[in-house]
């Protein structure tokens, strides 16, 4: 008998897919559970079990199926009892059952955020609903008696571990989410795994003269503060990912004084060639971690990201780049006006430490009590603690 992971939901990409790759990796031999899947080709529906949402309109409509989600999970099966059941939970994942309340099944939660669509709507304007707004104070309160029933918890990052400690009043170990970082350092120039098509794109572009945002286009994620900020010191910006809010940053893009070039969605390479090429990558939202700019860092780019939030947790300041606070245009042009001193073997340094064959371990050391490995032993150290000697050398 095997292990059960259970993920909210499947993306066709985002950070959490990342998370669950590499829980797959870690633990090969699992199930799976989602209260649906999108991602037939990486996840095939045959490898996972799927609650009755998946067969109606509510998949999606997340916002309006968020009330009926707590009782799904609790009356979700799969057949015969798992070994252990591990959560990847951002929203109501961590309520599942599957024999861990009856038959003692041991239970590890996972924990992105708790939901911010309840505990911190202010950061995430998708819990604006009026029918979530309607029953929050309710579902809050399920919310925390469920996290009660958890069982172990890790946090992605000290900022989230910080808001488990509030909301669920429950504390969580700290285990960072898995980065490709050595694939992305050992790649070389990355421009040279491009197609044809992506050279032209590239090659269109200002050669390491653009500030750079990537990610889902969502307004949450503040990729109009990046068009801002170029705008305002005459930096060119690039902007990849697709989303809702891609037509209001067209908008804005057209009416900017600089050249912002929209390229939608781009593949693994053509990402990573870009990061290459840029002056920064820049991050202003409140992230729960933030995966992205130590991709960034692993491909030799300095990044700006906002202090408050994971991501600061992945930036050594001043060494990989800077935290700042993205409203205050006065330290993002002294960011920008910094960015000569970043040493781009100091990023490459910081950004290993994050590397998927750290998380890896650490999860399999973390469910099946495995001895740690070194990479689990030493994983990375939050803010400046954490130099190695390409870092040391920067800062010095």
């Amino acid at each position: 008998m095997s292990g059960l992971i259970v993920q909210e939901w499947i993306e066709r990409s985002g950070g959490a897919e990342q998370v669950l790759d590499a829980f797959r990796l870690a633990l090969p031999d699992s199930r799976m559970f989602a209260l649906w899947s999108d991602d037939g080709e990486r996840f095939p529906r045959s490898t996972v079990h799927e609650s009755w949402m998946a067969r109606t309109p509510l998949r999606r409509h997340k916002a309006m199926g968020l009330p009926l989600m707590p009782a799904t999970w609790r009356a979700a099966t799969v057949g015969s009892l798992p070994d252990w059941v591990l959560t990847s939970s951002y929203v109501f994942a961590h309520h599942c059952d599957f024999g861990t309340r009856r038959d003692g099944v041991p239970k590890f939660s996972y924990v992105h955020s708790p939901a911010r669509y309840l505990w911190e709507p202010e950061l995430d304007g998708r819990g604006s609903s009026a029918a979530l707004a309607a029953a929050r104070s309710v579902l809050k309160r399920v919310d925390r008696a469920a996290a009660a029933r958890a069982g172990d918890l890790a946090a992605n990052s000290e900022f989230v571990r910080r808001r488990i400690l509030r909301a669920w009043e429950r504390d969580a170990r700290v285990i960072h989410p898995p980065v490709k970082a050595r694939e992305i350092i050992e790649g070389g120039d990355w421009a040279d795994a491009l197609t044809g098509e992506e050279q032209a794109v590239l090659e269109a572009l200002p050669e390491r003269g653009y500030l750079m945002a990537a990610s889902r286009l969502v307004p949450y994620k503040r990729h109009d503060a990046v068009i801002r900020m170029g705008d305002r010191l005459g930096v060119p910006v690039v902007v990849a990912g697709t989303g809702p809010a891609r037509d209001h940053l067209k908008v804005l893009a057209a009416s900017a004084s600089v050249p912002v070039h929209m390229l939608g969605f781009v593949s693994d390479a053509l990402m990573r060639a870009l990061f290459q090429r840029a002056l920064a990558f820049v991050f202003p939202p409140v992230e729960d971690f933030g995966i992205i700019p130590v991709e960034a860092m692993a491909a030799g780019c300095p990044v700006i990201v906002n202090r408050v939030g994971g991501a600061a947790e992945s930036v050594i300041d001043g060494v990989t780049g800077f935290t700042v606070d993205p409203d205050d245009p006065v330290e993002l042009a002294a960011a920008v006006a910094g960015l000569d001193r970043i040493d781009p073997a100091a990023a490459r340094e910081r950004a290993a430490e994050f590397d998927i064959s750290r998380f890896v371990a650490e999860v399999r050391t973390w469910v099946l009590g495995e001895g740690a490995t070194d990479a689990a032993a030493s994983g990375p150290r939050t803010g400046s603690a954490s130099m190695g000697s390409a870092a040391m050398r920067a800062s010095a």
